[in-house]
């Protein structure tokens, strides 16, 4: 299976990295080919430019082309992110709209929007300082999972979509870390068999 791996936290002793390192080990582990990407050491640059949405594909950038066929290619994607503001950080943001592209990704039609990319194992592991059900899920209806499942793999129609939220990591000990990073083993091992 090929799985493509997007880390988005710009501190590289981060959580999120932690939770990177052990997805990419286990992946590795089971056989599989995975296509990682850690944005902000690439120095990704989020901001779509002025026309570049209108290029065909084969007009843009090598490194968005890549970006694109990786994401074609996938059986799987995992997204690895903390929960700023209620989403993703802004380089994720960015990276979704210059790699998720209309004719690349999906088109829209008189019936609606169809997917180019399948149906996908889809695996997002978010971080979060505020306790989810107490600020997230009574206050916002949990945003982020709104975003993930809904608005993107919605549109995408990913029928097989898991979001995992670890909270408070400001507040967690290193032994709930360890937790934490167990059930993320686990989780992959679970999703992404072949």
């Amino acid at each position: 299976m090929r799985v493509q791996i997007i880390l988005a936290n710009p501190n590289s002793d981060s959580f999120n990295h932690a939770i990177a390192d052990v997805i990419r080990r286990v992946l590795l582990d089971l056989g599989h080919e995975v296509f990682f990407h850690d944005l902000y050491l690439e120095g990704f640059d989020p901001v779509l430019p002025s026309g570049e949405y209108s290029l065909p594909e084969s007009e843009l950038p090598l490194f968005l082309r890549n970006y694109v066929e990786e994401v074609r290619a996938a059986q799987g994607l995992i997204f690895i992110h903390p929960n700023w503001w209620g989403g993703p950080p802004a380089i994720l943001r960015g990276w979704i709209d210059r790699v998720f592209r209309k004719d690349s990704i999906y088109n829209f039609t008189p019936n609606g929007a169809i997917s180019h990319i399948g149906d996908k194992i889809v695996q997002v592991f978010s971080t979060s300082n505020t306790p989810k059900d107490e600020i997230e899920l009574n206050g916002y209806g949990d945003p982020v999972d709104i975003f993930w499942r809904v608005i993107i793999f919605g549109l995408l129609g990913s029928k097989s979509f898991d979001l995992q939220n670890f909270a408070s990591i400001i507040l967690s000990t290193k032994e709930q870390r360890e937790i934490w990073l167990n059930e993320t083993k686990e989780i992959i091992k679970r999703r992404f068999i072949n």
